[in-house]
């Protein structure tokens, strides 16, 4: 989950490696020759983390898709949390600060900043927030519950596919300390 919401900073950086001097040119298609190569500075480094962007993103929408919410709730009250897009915000700040495939010392800097920010995520129980979720139809929520046929009320944050409304019901599945609803699949009065 974490490293595919860094799949829009992969394309910067992406962008970024890209040798412009191969502009105009034409594209060669048989790169594994010596006589052609990829129009990247690094494009082991560049194309890998891009692609490997790319199959973390593919995997956290699977395993979003394949979660089976158990548990039926109702929502006493919901209110709309824009996600906290500071965390993510960062990385992509210090992108455009000369990171560079080529300065292993800032690159390396770099890849452990980004270790931090997992790190703090994950032990925060944020790391399931991805913004490019965002961009899929996925809202954050602050909400008051209560289990089906219990009395009790309890908070907590929400991640939802599509939106929900106080007094239905929906099933959910807790994952970290956020509660996965998909609301356009589980939703009814």
């Amino acid at each position: 989950m974490f490293f595919g919401s860094y799949l829009p900073l992969s394309l910067i950086l992406l962008a970024q490696d890209y040798d412009y001097s191969f502009v105009g040119k034409d594209l060669c298609w048989q790169v594994w020759t010596d006589s052609c190569s990829l129009p990247f500075k690094n494009p082991g480094f560049a194309i890998g983390i891009f692609l490997g962007c790319i199959v973390c993103l593919i995997i956290a929408i699977l395993s979003l898709h394949l979660l089976k919410p158990k548990h039926e709730i109702i929502i006493n009250e919901a209110k709309h949390v824009p996600a906290d897009l500071m965390n993510y915000t960062l990385p992509y700040v210090v992108s455009f600060m000369s990171i560079d495939y080529q300065e292993p010392g800032k690159f390396l800097g770099f890849l452990i900043f980004l270790g931090w920010m997992f790190w703090i995520t994950y032990r925060s129980g944020q790391v399931i927030l991805n913004p490019v979720l965002i961009v899929l139809g996925w809202r954050l929520y602050d909400a008051t519950y209560t289990y089906a046929g219990s009395p009790n009320s309890k908070n907590s944050r929400l991640l939802v596919k599509g939106t929900i409304e106080a007094g239905k019901r929906y099933r959910q599945v807790p994952l970290q300390d956020i509660l996965i609803v998909k609301a356009n699949e589980g939703g009814r009065d």
